[in-house]
Parts: structure tokens; sequence; C-alpha cells
């Protein structure tokens, strides 16, 4: 299981580097192979009285050698994991943000995922080619030892079927509990999660410690999974072990013989005695196959995310208009419930529309509709005549304006949090902005003013719906949609913003979600939402007539 990632970045092609990093382990195993040959006959020269030096030279060449080509694994390695983890991250922070709400994971299992489970998935490249190298170490000893001498290799391979099958039980049974423990982690950070979220409401209920033990209760089903994968490792450890001396043994004695039949010199002895214990050194394997296990059940985990369709967009661009919004038959279902059923909707152009509704009625569901950040199940959205699945990402972002009732403040300084967005912003435009939004005096008086950073400048949740607006008004757009951002206002700052949109002209289309009877008697059109459809539409005087109208205000 791969996940593809790009070929270049930050740190060069990532390819050529796992190439390097293939090459460097099989040039220290060849190596490696080499080494003992070399000794062995240096040390039938020493024995023979002749001139060795040449040969000792050799030798020491080749450790040299070896400590390069370790240091070369090492660096190429680490860098190789770090570029490999970065672009899995990038790669899946991209998609969550593009998926959105309709993501099926919680915010604290996702942070598992990429955190965790992005950097065990970071190493299989590396480990890949570092197996590959592994491998190479006892097949290439196998041979060697058929070179020295056909029997010796044949006494080897007496046992390595048994080998192979304990390397092949271990590598599946690893598999199986690092999945578990993973999936383990992710419940434990997805708890961990919800309890920061709603600390406040812990602490008010006094229920600290029931919450503790919830976050904790996977504890057991990771403990075992964590024993597990320790009992696994150490049973092929200590099976290895048992038969891998045995082997070992096996070769030196028919070695033995075969030099008492002087069909074999010391040297060949030697080397004899170091390609068995490296055609039976099955703990490197061992290690190996078990990072690589880690990596393999990590990418499962990350490709269940990337497995999450993301929305994909069209090449048009939007017509000369005035920001018309038409929603046709738009059936949208939300945890197997339908919230919006079949609904219609229009919206002139240029004018203002409150949405109104009982809580649950799809209010924010229908604002999420309007500009694409969700898609209906059925149905088609239009704006100026062109549905939105036909716009081009960069065409849909210039032509909608979002405000929220939490807008998200991501650690820049205020006039960076209010230009935020497609395009850059002029100072000049986001101090308008402000202006607008009834957010410059607050602004102003902080000590660094604009240049304030979000961390050091707390808001309360009327000053913060106030930069998201300012947001919004920053970079313009046909269409303005105001998701609930009013509700934290006092009632003079709403009615001075609210107659600042509605009396901004008919350049834009402003789509409000409201709450409040004095919002909605300031919009052009009402569109009352009940049964996940419109029941009424009109201006809000004539609504207010109707019994079932006011009671959706508490009226």
């Amino acid at each position: 299981m791969t996940i593809p990632t790009s070929g270049h970045g930050p740190l060069g092609p990532a390819p050529a580097r796992c190439a390097a990093l293939c090459l460097a382990g099989v040039a220290a195993t060849a190596a490696g192979l080499l080494l003992p040959a070399v000794l062995g006959h240096a040390l039938d020269l020493l024995l023979a009285g002749r001139p060795a030096t040449r040969w000792v030279l050799y030798c020491a060449a080749l450790v040299l050698l070896l400590a390069l080509l370790d240091a070369a694994q090492t660096v190429l390695g680490g860098t190789l994991d770090a570029l490999t983890t970065a672009r899995l991250r990038e790669r899946l922070t991209g998609h969550v943000l593009a998926v959105g709400p309709a993501v099926r994971f919680g915010p604290g299992d996702l942070v598992a995922r990429l955190v965790g489970n992005a950097a065990q998935a970071g190493t299989a490249p590396a480990a890949r080619a570092a197996l590959l190298a592994a491998l190479a170490g006892p097949l290439g000893a196998l041979v060697a030892l058929a070179l020295v001498d056909p029997w010796l290799a044949a006494v080897l391979l007496a046992g390595a079927p048994v080998l192979a099958l304990l390397l092949r039980a271990f590598a599946r049974d690893t598999r199986e509990c690092v999945t578990r423990y993973q999936e383990a982690q992710g419940r434990i950070a997805a708890a961990l999660s919800e309890a920061v979220a709603g600390h406040r409401t812990i602490r008010a209920a006094g229920i600290a410690r029931r919450e503790t033990a919830r976050i904790l209760r996977p504890l057991p089903d990771l403990s075992a999974a964590g024993h597990r994968m320790w009992r696994v490792q150490g049973r092929a450890a200590g099976q290895s072990v048992a038969l891998a001396p045995l082997l070992q043994l096996g070769v030196v004695a028919v070695a033995g013989l075969l030099l008492a039949r002087h069909r074999l010199t010391v040297g060949d002895l030697l080397a004899a005695s170091r390609y068995a214990a490296l055609a039976t050194g099955v703990g490197v394997l061992v290690a190996r196959l078990a990072t690589l296990a880690r990596a393999r059940a990590a990418t499962g985990r990350l490709t269940e995310v990337l497995a999450e369709p993301a929305p994909v967009y069209g090449e048009r661009r939007l017509p000369r208009g005035r920001g018309g919004l038409e929603l046709r038959g738009v059936t949208a279902r939300r945890g197997g419930r339908t919230v919006l059923d079949g609904l219609d909707l229009v919206v002139p152009g240029g004018t203002t529309l409150a949405v109104v509704g009982r809580s649950g009625a799809g209010k924010s569901l229908l604002a999420a509709l309007a500009g694409r950040l969700a898609d209906p199940d059925e149905g088609e959205v239009l704006l100026d005549g062109v549905p939105l699945r036909e716009l081009s990402h960069e065409a849909l972002r210039r032509a909608v304006g979002y405000a929220f009732e939490r807008p998200a403040l991501l650690g820049g300084t205020l006039a960076e949090e209010i230009g935020l967005g497609p395009v850059p912003v002029p100072a000049a435009r986001v101090r308008e902005a402000a202006r607008r939004a009834r957010a410059e005096d607050f602004v102003q008086r902080l000590p660094a003013g604009y240049a304030t950073r979000c961390a050091d400048a707390p808001c309360s949740g009327g000053e913060a719906q106030r930069l998201g607006l300012a947001r919004a008004f920053a970079h313009g757009g046909r269409l303005l949609v105001l998701d609930d951002a009013l509700s934290s206002l006092d009632t003079v700052t709403e009615a001075r913003i609210t107659g600042s949109l509605t009396g901004s002209g008919p350049d834009a289309t402003r789509l409000l979600i409201a709450h409040r009877p004095v919002t909605a008697a300031r919009a052009d059109t009402v569109a009352w939402l009940d049964g996940g459809r419109v029941r009424a539409t009109g201006p809000h005087e004539r609504l207010w007539r109707l019994a079932g109208y006011r009671e959706v205000f508490g009226a």
C-alpha cells in the first residue's frame, strides 16, 4: 500500500534520494561480503609467510568504506524520512481542508494521523531500501558460501525454509498488532480533543475525573496491542536466535571437515564462518520488517483519510453580474437525515435575503451550499446562471465572501487576519473594511494596532465576529454570506452593520442567517425555512402577520 507523493520538494527529488539510499545499502552489503574473503586471503598469505601488506590495506580500505557508507545511509535515510513525512502531512492537510466537514474522522483522530501516523508512514521508502540491503546480505552470503564450497551452501539451505516461515509470520502478526495499537491511539486523541474543546463545560459540571476516565478508556486496548507487539517480536527473535546458531555450527563443522581433508584453507574457514553469520543474521531482517510493518499500518490509516472524496472544480468563469443566486431542487442530507428537501429559492442579484427558521431547519447548511462549502446530494446551485460545480476554485472564492458565527483567527496579525483571502488586500482596504465592520475602534486601542498578533489581542465574541465581518468586507465579491455572523453583537452595533450591508448599493447580493426580528426587518426579502423547504418568502412586515413566523423568534 503506497501513497504517491510529488517528485520534488525543498530537499531535492525524493526518487533520487531513495535510489541513492538503495545504492548505498547495496554497496555496503557488497563491501561487507567482500571483507571476509579479503580477510581470509590475507590470513592465508600471512600463515604461508608470503607478503600480505596489499591485502591488509584492502581490508582497511573496506572497513573505511563500510564506515563511510554507514554514515551516508544515516544521512540519506534521515533526510528521506523527513522529506516524505513533510509531503505526506502537506498532502493530508490539504485534502482534509478540501473535504471540509464532510470528512468522517474527528479532529483528535485526524491530528493523531497527521502527526504520529504520517511520521511512521514517512519511514516507508527508507525502510524498503534498508530491507533490500538486509535481504541482499543473506543472499550474497549464501552465494559466497557456494563459491567457497557447495556443501557449505547446502547445509545453510537446509534451514532456510524455516527461517522464511518465521519471518513471514512475524511480518503478518506485527502489522496486525501495530494497526490495533494505532487505532487505540487515535481513539484516545479523539476523546482528548473533544475534552479540550469542551473544557469549560467539564469544569462547570465538575466531571473532570469522569472525563479523564473516558479519555483513557482505550488504554487497556493500547496496552494489550503493545504487549502483543513485543511478544511477537520477542518470539521471532527467540526462534531465530535458537535456529541461527545451529545453522552456523553446521556450516563451521562441515568447513572444519573440509579443512581436515585439505579442501579448504584456514582463510576459507574464517570466511565461511563470517558468511554463515551473515546468512543467518535475521536480527537485522526482523528490525527492518518491524519498521516496514509499522509504516504500512500507518499508511493504511492515512489512505483512509485520502479516500474521502474531495470536491472537484470546473474551469468556467463568471459572466458579469450582481450575484444572483438560485437553488433548484436542492436536497441535502446530514447524518442520515434529510435537512433540505427539494428546496427551490431565487435571490435576485443586488438584493438582501434573510433566512430564518427554527433551530435545525437547515439555515447554516443552506449558507454553506450557497458558496459551495458543501455540495447538495441532489439539485443544483447557480450563481449568475452558472452552476457552482462548473466554476474554477479561484473564480468561486473571489466571487463569494463569508462571515461566520465563530470566525477562525489563525495566528497572524490583525491586519493579516482581515486580509486573509485568495488575493492580497491593500492596507487601505483593510482599514476601510474594519471601519465598516465597526472593528477599528478596538483595534486602534491595542498597542500595536493592526500589527498586533491575534495571540496578543484576546477578543470577546463580538469583537471576533467584527473581525470576521471585516475579512468578508475586505474581499468584496458579488455574493456575501453571513452565517449567524451578527449573533454576538450588541443591538446597536448589529443595527449599524446591518444598515451598512443593506444600504451598500446593488452591486452585490447579501444572504443573512437571521435570529433577530430587527435583522430580518432590514432585508429586502425573508425566506422562512420549515421542514426542509421554504415555507414562505416576502418582506418581514408581511410575514410577521403569520403566527408560525412569529413563533420562530419566540414572539
